[in-house]
């Protein structure tokens, strides 16, 4: 599906017309440059290969520079293939947030926040083992029994335990686009997007 890349600002308020005071995301999408066009003939695919934020060239390895050159656009950070855009693409063109309109839903694609390592009960929602009471005061996040003592003798794999939590590619759906700030660049989604600020999103239609 088509769609643009974006950089996660921050969260705001907005006014609906109804006088309700809605939450929002504001992030900064595009403008995307085409640097390569996917054919079915040459790639047995069709498909648009973008790129957002520019970046200086002794940043830029030697297969990248041949890849933007040929392309004929600068140095760009990051790169994302959309499909089945309805308009043709040459290279070098450029894709502005003017693509979306307002009331219209996306869905966005970013990378959670890192937790680090965490317990069961943050990771995965553990209720807690054992009572407060009666002299037991150090076993109320563990997340106790692993599985059988004899047989299999072993941990089943999949197991909820404690571990890395968070940095993990996650798609929120059907988000409304509130508002359209093309002289900015700018998109205001209704609701939580995930990622920090200044993190990268993708954003499809």
């Amino acid at each position: 599906m088509p769609g643009l890349l974006g950089k996660k600002i921050g969260m705001t308020s907005v006014f609906s017309a109804d006088g309700k005071n809605v939450p929002c995301t504001v992030i900064e999408a595009g403008p995307c440059v085409v640097t390569q066009v996917k054919t079915s003939e040459k790639d047995g695919y069709e498909a648009i290969q973008v790129g957002f934020q520019e970046k200086k060239e002794k940043h830029t390895s030697k297969p990248e520079a041949g890849h933007f050159k040929a392309a004929g656009v600068a140095p760009l950070r990051h790169l994302v293939e959309f499909k089945d855009f309805e308009e043709k693409f040459n290279l070098g063109d450029k894709i502005t947030v003017e693509m979306f309109e307002a009331d219209t839903f996306v869905d966005v694609i970013g990378t959670s926040k890192g937790k680090g390592h965490q317990g069961v009960v943050k990771r995965h929602g553990f209720g807690g083992v054992g009572q407060t009471t009666h002299g037991q005061h150090n076993r109320l996040r563990a997340p106790g029994s692993l599985g059988a003592s004899s047989y299999p003798s072993r941990v089943f794999k999949g197991m909820r335990m404690a571990g890395r939590t968070g940095g993990d590619q996650v798609t929120v759906q059907n988000l409304q686009v509130l508002k359209v700030i093309p002289e900015h660049n700018l998109l205001l989604i209704k609701g939580s997007v995930p990622g920090a600020k200044g993190s990268i999103v993708i954003i499809n239609k």
